[in-house]
Protein backbone atom coordinates (compact mmCIF):
# COMPACT_ATOMS: atom_id res chain seq x y z
CA UNK A 1 0.00 0.00 0.00
CA UNK A 2 1.36 3.24 -1.10
CA UNK A 3 2.04 6.07 1.15
CA UNK A 4 -1.06 7.60 0.06
CA UNK A 5 -3.58 4.83 1.49
CA UNK A 6 -6.64 4.18 0.90
CA UNK A 7 -9.02 1.50 1.86
CA UNK A 8 -12.32 0.22 0.10
CA UNK A 9 -14.99 -1.29 1.99
CA UNK A 10 -17.89 -2.49 1.11
CA UNK A 11 -20.50 -3.66 3.47
CA UNK A 12 -24.37 -5.91 2.87
CA UNK A 13 -27.12 -5.88 5.43
CA UNK A 14 -30.38 -7.73 4.89
CA UNK A 15 -33.18 -6.30 6.69
CA UNK A 16 -36.90 -7.56 7.09
CA UNK A 17 -38.19 -4.42 6.61
CA UNK A 18 -39.86 -2.21 4.12
CA UNK A 19 -36.96 0.70 2.60
CA UNK A 20 -39.05 3.59 3.94
CA UNK A 21 -38.38 2.31 7.74
CA UNK A 22 -34.40 1.48 6.93
CA UNK A 23 -33.99 5.02 4.89
CA UNK A 24 -35.30 6.82 7.64
CA UNK A 25 -33.25 4.89 10.48
CA UNK A 26 -29.74 5.63 8.41
CA UNK A 27 -30.84 9.08 7.30
CA UNK A 28 -31.37 9.90 11.18
CA UNK A 29 -28.29 9.93 12.14
CA UNK A 30 -28.81 12.30 15.40
CA UNK A 31 -30.40 8.70 16.18
CA UNK A 32 -27.51 6.46 15.78
CA UNK A 33 -26.55 6.11 19.21
CA UNK A 34 -29.61 4.85 20.05
CA UNK A 35 -29.26 1.54 18.07
CA UNK A 36 -25.29 1.85 17.06
CA UNK A 37 -22.90 0.41 19.03
CA UNK A 38 -19.47 2.38 18.79
CA UNK A 39 -21.20 5.61 17.65
CA UNK A 40 -20.87 8.03 20.97
CA UNK A 41 -22.12 11.11 19.42
CA UNK A 42 -23.86 12.50 16.69
CA UNK A 43 -23.93 16.39 16.62
CA UNK A 44 -25.67 19.09 13.58
CA UNK A 45 -23.57 21.56 12.09
CA UNK A 46 -26.30 22.45 9.43
CA UNK A 47 -29.15 21.45 7.94
CA UNK A 48 -28.41 21.59 3.98
CA UNK A 49 -31.29 22.06 1.53
CA UNK A 50 -34.92 20.46 1.63
CA UNK A 51 -33.22 17.51 0.53
CA UNK A 52 -30.57 17.41 2.97
CA UNK A 53 -27.87 18.01 0.37
CA UNK A 54 -25.46 20.15 2.25
CA UNK A 55 -25.93 18.54 5.80
CA UNK A 56 -23.16 18.34 7.76
CA UNK A 57 -22.95 16.62 11.20
CA UNK A 58 -20.10 15.68 13.33
CA UNK A 59 -19.77 11.98 14.38
CA UNK A 60 -17.84 10.44 17.06
CA UNK A 61 -16.91 6.42 16.78
CA UNK A 62 -15.28 4.57 19.15
CA UNK A 63 -13.79 0.94 17.75
CA UNK A 64 -12.79 -2.41 18.73
CA UNK A 65 -9.11 -1.35 18.47
CA UNK A 66 -9.06 1.30 21.12
CA UNK A 67 -9.02 4.17 19.09
CA UNK A 68 -11.81 7.19 18.16
CA UNK A 69 -12.39 8.90 14.99
CA UNK A 70 -14.08 11.85 14.52
CA UNK A 71 -15.31 12.73 11.93
CA UNK A 72 -17.32 15.43 9.84
CA UNK A 73 -19.49 14.27 7.17
CA UNK A 74 -21.50 15.95 4.32
CA UNK A 75 -24.49 15.18 2.53
CA UNK A 76 -23.35 15.52 -1.10
CA UNK A 77 -26.48 13.38 -2.70
CA UNK A 78 -30.03 12.43 -1.96
CA UNK A 79 -31.56 10.30 -4.10
CA UNK A 80 -34.95 9.40 -1.76
CA UNK A 81 -35.12 5.77 -0.57
CA UNK A 82 -32.17 4.87 -2.73
CA UNK A 83 -28.86 6.51 -2.40
CA UNK A 84 -27.17 8.57 0.18
CA UNK A 85 -24.11 10.20 -0.31
CA UNK A 86 -21.51 11.81 2.39
CA UNK A 87 -17.93 13.40 1.91
CA UNK A 88 -15.69 12.22 5.16
CA UNK A 89 -13.21 14.56 6.69
CA UNK A 90 -11.59 14.55 9.91
CA UNK A 91 -9.73 11.40 11.64
CA UNK A 92 -10.25 9.82 7.99
CA UNK A 93 -11.27 11.67 4.64
CA UNK A 94 -13.46 9.89 2.02
CA UNK A 95 -16.33 9.00 0.56
CA UNK A 96 -19.32 6.78 1.56
CA UNK A 97 -22.56 5.75 -0.48
CA UNK A 98 -25.60 4.13 1.27
CA UNK A 99 -27.56 2.10 -1.17
CA UNK A 100 -30.82 0.80 -0.48
CA UNK A 101 -32.87 -1.82 -2.70
CA UNK A 102 -36.62 -3.16 -1.89
CA UNK A 103 -36.54 -6.62 -3.16
CA UNK A 104 -40.10 -7.83 -4.40
CA UNK A 105 -42.97 -9.36 -2.53
CA UNK A 106 -42.18 -12.95 -3.66
CA UNK A 107 -38.66 -12.87 -2.68
CA UNK A 108 -39.32 -11.77 0.78
CA UNK A 109 -39.74 -8.22 0.66
CA UNK A 110 -36.47 -7.40 2.43
CA UNK A 111 -34.00 -4.29 1.67
CA UNK A 112 -30.94 -4.70 0.63
CA UNK A 113 -28.48 -2.26 1.79
CA UNK A 114 -25.12 -1.75 0.40
CA UNK A 115 -22.55 0.75 2.08
CA UNK A 116 -19.35 1.44 0.18
CA UNK A 117 -16.88 3.72 2.42
CA UNK A 118 -13.48 4.81 0.51
CA UNK A 119 -11.66 6.22 2.62
CA UNK A 120 -8.06 7.74 3.08
CA UNK A 121 -5.61 7.52 6.11
CA UNK A 122 -4.20 10.69 7.32
CA UNK A 123 -0.51 11.33 7.34
CA UNK A 124 1.63 10.22 10.48
CA UNK A 125 1.12 6.71 11.97
CA UNK A 126 -2.45 5.35 10.47
CA UNK A 127 -0.88 5.77 6.94
CA UNK A 128 2.54 4.64 8.03
CA UNK A 129 1.16 0.92 9.17
CA UNK A 130 -1.02 0.60 6.48
CA UNK A 131 0.23 -1.72 4.96
CA UNK A 132 1.00 -3.83 8.22
CA UNK A 133 -2.37 -3.09 9.83
CA UNK A 134 -4.73 -3.53 6.48
CA UNK A 135 -6.07 -6.95 7.79
CA UNK A 136 -6.82 -5.09 11.24
CA UNK A 137 -8.34 -1.94 9.97
CA UNK A 138 -11.04 -4.22 7.55
CA UNK A 139 -11.78 -6.76 10.70
CA UNK A 140 -12.52 -3.29 12.83
CA UNK A 141 -14.37 -2.21 9.68
CA UNK A 142 -16.80 -5.54 9.77
CA UNK A 143 -17.16 -5.37 13.76
CA UNK A 144 -18.57 -1.87 13.32
CA UNK A 145 -21.10 -2.37 10.42
CA UNK A 146 -21.89 -5.71 11.95
CA UNK A 147 -22.81 -4.27 15.23
CA UNK A 148 -24.69 -1.67 12.96
CA UNK A 149 -26.61 -4.25 11.47
CA UNK A 150 -27.43 -6.12 14.64
CA UNK A 151 -28.71 -2.75 16.67
CA UNK A 152 -30.43 -1.53 13.32
CA UNK A 153 -32.45 -4.76 13.44
CA UNK A 154 -33.12 -4.03 17.22
CA UNK A 155 -34.36 -0.83 17.05
CA UNK A 156 -36.49 -1.49 14.18
CA UNK A 157 -37.87 -4.62 15.85
CA UNK A 158 -36.72 -7.16 13.44
CA UNK A 159 -35.98 -10.64 14.06
CA UNK A 160 -32.62 -10.97 13.55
Amino acid sequence: MSQNAYFDLVSHWRLDAAVPRVWQAIIQTEHWPRWWPGVEGVRRLSDGDAQGVGRQQQISFRTGLGYRLQLVLEVTEVLREERLRARAAGTLAGEGIWLLHQALPEAGGHTDVTFVWRVTLPPGILRWTAPLLAPLFRWNHKRVMRAGRLGLVRYLGLAA
